[in-house]
């Protein structure tokens, strides 16, 4: 089959490995006098201007599952998969203010996670590593559906073989190359390859929304196609307008998609890497660009469905709805084009999974090897154990695709949005105020986790029975006589919420001492906007003390 696509094959290749070579020459690019610091390695030495910074945070948002997966959404169900426009518009007003204070905190105090804030903040080592975990664990399966991008392309021009390991052989090339040049050059290496990225996926899609609807006869036939599509399927939650049923699923999912977004440690990663909070402003101002193209690049899903385009077949012969995008090019698009399409889709994957796998491996140093393992490591041992980390990071991610059905993954991410989410009140709502009570804060967590994961484990798939099936939770479920359902992670969250109240609420009552540091001055998690500063130095995180629990 591949020799049916030879000519993009060649292009993919060329582009491929022409960014390859960008990443690791990053590592000479603004070169420190070292990169065995955190600093310099997981956060390109907090240098990154204004142009740097909205290539590095509009890549490492957009990926190649918002390229691949949102169209694929609306193929399969519709209006519904509009749901990651407005939580991209709405999210930038939201953090605009917390983004810059994280930032103000971060710089001051020489943090490198959302969970050394933690730590600082309310003086629990044991909080901070429940911070770090959740954002590790959630940070996976991200990962992997970076992965499940690429193949989806590399499926579609016919380089998957039928075995295990055929079929995954191009794929454990990419990341292995992707795996060197972010262990030598760091965040460097994605920040600079972003460029690239988000220029082919601009001129792709732009291409795109004029050259298709010339080719399939106008918008108007592509909506009344999408429309006779939905109009013959049993479901009732599909269709190219919203309706009654899933209407609440729809505004709880964005909303909630929206509040985990910057939670990601990847997100607050590229952030941190920001040389100022003038930077940061102007970004939160100008990313939502993107969204507008994210609007466009969802109708490709409608275009899919009026170009006839039938999806690929996962190895136990479910349709892969993730390979309608290529097929659609593949289809409609010049052969030399489509290459070019490929490898924008393929270098849009490398982006994103370098900088989580960087984030995850920065949690795991700073919160969990220098806080337990390792309490006197210096900056070069915790540079070299974020390396090491960052590598294991990709091959589990790695592991997760090759033995595990594509498809499951896909879901899996939904529940890494809800697992992120219960790091709001410690990590969002922390930012602003201490009330929080540090041991109501995990019982929140361990609420929120837990009910989270207990309705995903209700959500079946109908036709297989499998759990875990995706996070629109039925609430006929809970007794009620309807077909709605709910974004699972707002709910969670909610619960969450409630008992960090109702246990700070009681603890404070009963006089139990909140684990705070009543001797931090009081400007010490202070915005750098705030009028008690009168300087801005950058100093380093406060020194690791024995774990003490949460009481």
């Amino acid at each position: 089959m591949w020799r049916d696509h030879e000519l993009e094959i060649a292009i993919f290749v060329i582009l491929f490995l022409a960014v390859s070579a960008v990443g690791f020459v990053a590592a000479r690019w603004r070169r420190p006098d070292t990169l065995a610091h955190l600093d310099e390695w997981g956060l390109g030495g907090r240098s990154f201007g204004g142009w740097v910074t909205w290539f590095l945070v509009g890549g490492d948002l957009y990926t190649a599952y918002t390229f691949v997966a949102v169209p694929a959404l609306l193929f399969a169900s519709g209006a519904a998969g509009f749901f990651a426009v407005p939580y991209t518009v709405i999210i930038y007003p939201l953090v605009f203010l917390v983004l810059v204070r994280m930032w103000s905190v971060s710089h001051r105090h020489g943090f490198v996670t959302p969970a050394d804030f933690v730590r600082a903040r309310f003086q629990s080592p044991t909080l901070a590593l429940l911070i770090a975990i959740t954002g590790i664990v959630a940070t996976m399966p991200y990962i992997a559906l970076q992965l499940v991008g690429i193949e989806s392309v590399l499926k579609t021009m016919g380089l998957t073989g039928s075995g295990t390991l055929a079929r995954h052989l191009p794929i454990i090339i990419a990341f292995a190359i992707l795996a060197a040049y972010t262990y030598s050059s760091g965040l460097r290496a994605p920040a600079l390859i972003a460029f690239v990225k988000d220029i082919l996926i601009y001129v792709v899609i732009l291409v795109a929304v004029f050259y298709l609807p010339a080719k399939l006869g106008g918008w108007g036939a592509i909506f009344d196609a999408a429309d006779a599509k939905f109009a013959k399927t049993a479901s009732p939650a599909d269709g190219i307008l919203l309706n009654a049923n899933n209407q609440v699923q729809y505004f709880t999912l964005a909303l909630g998609s929206a509040l985990a977004l910057f939670l990601y440690p990847h997100s607050l990663t590229g952030v941190l890497a920001s040389k100022n909070r003038d930077t940061i402003k102007r970004n939160m101002s100008a990313l939502p660009a993107y969204s507008f193209l994210l609007g466009l690049i969802a109708l490709l899903g409608f275009a899919a469905i009026a170009a006839g385009v039938v999806p690929l077949k996962n190895p136990n012969g479910t349709p892969d709805n993730n390979t309608v995008v290529p097929l659609l090019f593949d289809k409609l698009f010049p052969d030399w084009f489509a290459g070019v399409a490929y490898a924008a889709v393929g270098i849009g994957a490398l982006v994103p999974a370098a900088i989580m796998s960087i984030a995850a491996a920065n949690l795991f140093t700073r919160n969990i090897y220098r806080e337990y393992l390792k309490r006197d490591a210096t900056p070069a041992q915790e540079a070299q154990a974020s390396k090491i980390m960052s590598l294991l990071v990709k091959f589990g991610a790695l592991v997760f695709v090759v033995f595990v059905d594509p498809q499951f993954s896909i879901d899996l991410q939904l529940i890494g949005g809800v697992i992120i989410l219960q790091t709001l009140p410690a990590v969002g709502l922390g930012l602003f105020t201490r009330w929080f009570h540090r041991g109501a804060l995990a019982a929140g967590w361990a609420a929120g986790m837990g009910l989270g994961l207990w309705m995903l484990y209700l959500v079946k798939n109908p036709t297989t029975g499998r759990h875990f099936a995706g996070s629109a939770f039925p609430l006929s479920e809970w007794g009620l006589d309807t077909k709605k359902t709910i974004y699972v992670g707002f709910v969670a969250v909610v619960a969450n919420l409630l008992v960090a109240v109702v246990v700070t609420l009681i603890l404070r009552a009963t006089s139990v001492a909140d684990g705070g540091d009543d001797t931090q001055p009081a400007d010490y998690f202070a915005d750098e906007g705030d009028p008690r500063l009168t300087d801005t130095p950058t100093s380093p995180a406060p020194a690791a003390a024995a774990p003490d629990p949460i009481t």
